[in-house]
């Protein structure tokens, strides 16, 4: 991690505005137009309902955002990342039930990231109607705001590519002048009526809940749920810009949004009667609170805030699946380094998949109005699930009981959150679910085929490269056998005592006789210098097999050729390899001879006829392989899309099960 994000700076903050606050700051775009909905129209609220509303933002905020994720879950950091993923990571050894919640809170905030993009843009993009900017005038269609929210979106997919770096820097004064705004026009607000500062006591929000006056009840929760949605993907986050930066910039940002929200709930109490208003149940307090032209300058301000917003869901998504991967939850897909900050990711496969999905809910739903009342379900159940996890990690740091108490307090509250959220299923909640149990499957199908494929590869799977140097060393001597390379190369992985699959070994011996000058088995692996490369050889005691351990940086290629050149070229000067001087060349003085890479694709196919393996476990594994032969290749992932390579398909298990009851047959034959 840069050092530079271990303390906290005016750079680090502004950044850290940019790109971690976007979210939960475009809540008040929002928040209250749906507690105005839960009334019907706004002639059905009261100055009761309101300040018992506010209260309910405050309080929420005081609790999930600022105790439970500011303060406590940002202790629980791995290697300064933080997310559900992370926190598992430090957790897992605590039980293997705990794969579950880790899986279900993962699968829930990467489906929610595909619908905070698609409410908050369409939430700004919805201000502009008959709106008059110079000589354009914009039409009072929802058309045309779905059609500009699409552009606006797509751009924004665009840019991601150039890193959050580059993204912070250019966002954070803009949401500098966002806050500042939001807490000026609070306070201008609130100062119309301030009755409300009554919201801050803790009694409004309760008595709010059991009121007559609050015809949904505690379904109210459901839309006060809508201002700390952002909470999951601020911890998310911070791996981003530290855990110093967001601790230094939150009470800004909490106070600005507050603000805010009293402002909001001051002008409704004093219009909600107001002829204009009293019979609309769709209206945006938001923009009716500002004055004669700062309207317009409200609705470009939150244009870019909410772009904003949407950015860091969709970093906070490149974070959390990297870690996927790391868990070994997700397949590997490749990954960008746009800046010399290794926990700032480009994952092209994410972002656009996000883009797609993201767009499909704006013309699904159609308004901001139908996607909020969808919105934040999925995260209800992300936060249930951190808090499962945050226990575990509570258990190591403090007492049992302590944590314990925690994790009841924290864990009431969320579950009365979803339990009021669940009636957003039959208004759109479904969308969310869907995304979030189509990525919970992937995850599924890719862990557990893992561990399924695990169990069933028996050690007679892996063989000792120790016993085939003699054979190796022969068939490189054999001159009646054609020479297949100069350099044959194994991307594989040696395991201790230098045991390795067997059917790279097959593939070498048994396939064709693969012959060779030399042979290499080599391992690429990830350092967190962002420019390392560095290798460790070891030959085996021979002059023709080697062990390459190849140790790169985060943002260097992995161009596995051109750093076997460079190995070959070290080790023939060492005098450790002969030289490989080929008879034809374009290159004067080469030493180096041709190189053949050859990747195996495991099949499954002969899970289908092996009867010992359950069915379940063999639609596991097989979708295991699918995916792996779906996503990132080889070829692509080792940069060897120039290189001679060969791919070669091979069962999943070379040792294949005897059938115990297999019998000859008799045949009798008459005699003439």
């Amino acid at each position: 991690m840069d050092k530079k994000m271990d303390r906290v700076t005016g750079a680090g903050m502004l950044v850290t505005l940019g790109i971690v606050y976007g979210d939960i700051g475009t809540s008040p775009l929002y928040v209250m137009n749906a507690i105005i909905g839960d009334a019907g129209k706004m002639g059905n609220v009261s100055p009761k309902y309101i300040i018992g509303a506010v209260s309910l933002i405050f309080w929420t905020l005081l609790i999930i955002t600022t105790l439970k994720y500011v303060i406590i879950a940002m202790q629980a950091d791995n290697n300064k990342e933080g997310g559900i993923f992370a926190l598992y990571a430090l957790v897992r050894h605590h039980g293997k039930w705990l794969i579950f919640p880790a899986l279900i809170g993962g699968a829930a905030i990467l489906a929610d990231g595909t619908l905070t993009p698609a409410v908050t843009v369409t939430s700004a993009i919805e201000g502009l109607k008959n709106q008059q900017i110079g000589a354009l005038t914009f039409s009072n269609s929802q058309h045309d705001v779905l059609l500009i929210t699409t552009v606006v979106l797509l751009l924004l997919f665009v840019i991601q590519r150039f890193g959050t770096g580059t993204i912070g820097k250019s966002f954070g004064p803009v949401m500098v002048v966002w806050f500042g705004f939001l807490a000026v026009f609070g306070i201008l607000n609130l100062l119309g009526y301030p009755a409300i500062l009554k919201a801050l006591s803790p009694y409004y929000a309760v008595e709010i809940l059991f009121s007559p006056v609050n015809k949904v009840g505690i379904f109210i929760l459901g839309s006060v749920f809508l201002a700390t949605t952002g909470a999951e993907a601020l911890y998310s986050d911070m791996g981003h810009v530290g855990k110093k930066n967001i601790h230094a910039t939150w009470p800004f940002v909490f106070l600005a949004l507050f603000l805010n929200y009293l402002g909001q709930g001051a002008w409704i109490i004093n219009h909600a009667n107001d002829a204009a208003y009293r019979n609309l149940s769709n209206l945006n307090p938001f923009y009716e609170m500002l004055p004669g032209q700062w309207r317009l300058v409200g609705i470009i301000v939150a244009t870019f805030a909410a772009i904003i917003a949407s950015q860091a869901l969709i970093t906070g998504s490149y974070t959390l699946v990297d870690e996927a991967m790391g868990l070994k939850f997700l397949p590997r897909m490749i990954i960008k380094h746009p800046s010399n900050v290794k926990n700032q990711i480009y994952i092209a496969t994410v972002n656009w998949l996000l883009c797609a999905v993201t767009l499909g809910v704006v013309w699904y739903f159609g308004s901001s109005q139908k996607m909020e009342a969808a919105y934040g379900l999925a995260i209800t159940i992300t936060m249930v699930m951190t808090t499962l996890l945050l226990f575990q990690f509570l258990k190591q740091k403090l007492n049992y009981p302590c944590a314990l108490v925690l994790a009841l307090f924290f864990g009431t509250i969320e579950t009365v959150f979803l339990i009021a959220s669940l009636v957003k299923f039959i208004h759109g909640g479904y969308i969310t679910l869907l995304i979030m149990l189509a990525i919970l499957y992937v995850m599924w199908v890719w862990y557990f085929g893992n561990k399924r494929r695990d169990h069933y590869e028996r050690e007679s799977e892996y063989v000792s490269l120790l016993d085939y140097r003699d054979q190796l060393a022969e068939l490189s001597a054999d001159d009646s056998v054609p020479m297949y390379t100069t350099n044959l190369v194994y991307m594989t992985r040696i395991k201790k005592d230098y045991r390795i699959k067997r059917s790279t070994v097959y593939s070498i011996l048994d396939q064709e006789p693969k012959r060779a000058k030399v042979y290499w088995f080599v391992t690429v692996n990830e350092t967190n210098a962002p420019y390392e490369s560095t290798y460790t050889v070891d030959m085996l005691d021979t002059k023709n097999i080697v062990d390459v351990q190849l140790f790169l940086g985060f943002r260097k290629a992995p161009t596995v050729t051109a750093y076997l050149h460079q190995v070959v070229d070290h080790l023939v000067e060492q005098g450790v390899l002969d030289p490989q001087v080929p008879k034809y060349s374009t290159q004067k003085h080469r030493k180096v001879g041709g190189f053949k890479f050859v990747l195996i694709n495991e099949q499954p196919a002969d899970l289908s006829i092996n009867d010992q393996i359950p069915p379940l476990d063999r639609r596991l594994i097989a979708g295991r392989i699918y995916l792996q032969n779906i996503t990132a290749s080889p070829v692509s992932w080792y940069g060897l899309g120039f290189s001679n390579v060969v791919q070669e398909s091979s069962p999943l298990f070379i040792v294949q099960q005897k059938d115990q009851y297999l019998v000859q047959r008799k045949i009798y034959h008459k005699r003439r």
